[in-house]
């Protein structure tokens, strides 16, 4: 009778010794990212092994540094940070998307600042960081394309171009921190945030329907 092998037990133990290096690994940078939302700007390798229920040792065990162990939290994070976005509406009256963009972006963006306050303490981004933080921006701009495609359709594709930027630079976290560092609150920073795009969104009023090939 024919048996089914699953694997030889050197093969099992070696797969059982990666995966629990895999998760230990996940939970020191869960660690990171639970002291950062906690407010916390520095992470000396006993903080963070205290609270990862690990030693000091297997922190470096997994990590050669703790530049290096802040940057895979932070490109965590900002993985977390599009597993997280939930549809929004791409029909329908301008100011319920613009409402719903708007307040969620305000969310993600208010709970991204630990993330990248740190992010801006690293002397130097490694190609992990690079490429999710590429990938979030691509992602972000590609959404405001389709919730406001009925505007921006009407647009020749130039001026296209340059709404949909111009709407990425009010909606993205360069522009919230610079309100919530004027002393905005998150609702007067988000109504600011809503009427800006709202105004991008008037320039386009005017405009016929861009042509289609």
């Amino acid at each position: 009778m024919e048996q089914s092998v699953t694997g030889q037990p050197g093969e099992r133990r070696a797969d059982g010794r990666a995966e629990r290096s895999r998760q230990s690994r996940v939970k020191i940078a869960d660690a990171v990212l639970s002291l950062l939302d906690e407010g916390e700007s520095q992470f000396p390798a006993d903080r963070v092994a205290e609270r990862a229920g690990v030693s000091r040792r297997l922190v470096f065990h997994h990590y050669a540094d703790m530049s290096q162990l802040v940057e895979t939290a932070i490109a965590r994070r900002l993985e977390q940070l599009m597993e997280q976005t939930r549809p929004l509406p791409t029909d329908g009256p301008r100011a319920t998307r613009v409402a719903a963009l708007t307040e969620q972006r305000a969310r993600i963006l208010e709970w991204i600042t630990p993330a990248q306050l740190a992010l801006m303490r690293l002397e130097q981004n490694g190609d992990r960081i690079k490429e999710v933080t590429r990938q979030v921006l691509d992602f972000a701009r590609g959404r405001l394309a389709e919730v406001f495609g009925e505007e921006l359709d009407r647009l020749p594709a130039e001026r296209r171009t340059e709404v949909l930027h111009g709407l990425d630079a009010v909606t993205t976290w360069g522009a919230w921190y610079h309100w919530r560092s004027s002393d905005l609150s998150v609702e007067a920073s988000t109504r600011t945030m809503a009427t800006a795009v709202h105004a991008l969104l008037a320039s386009t009023d005017s405009s016929e329907p861009a042509e289609r090939a």
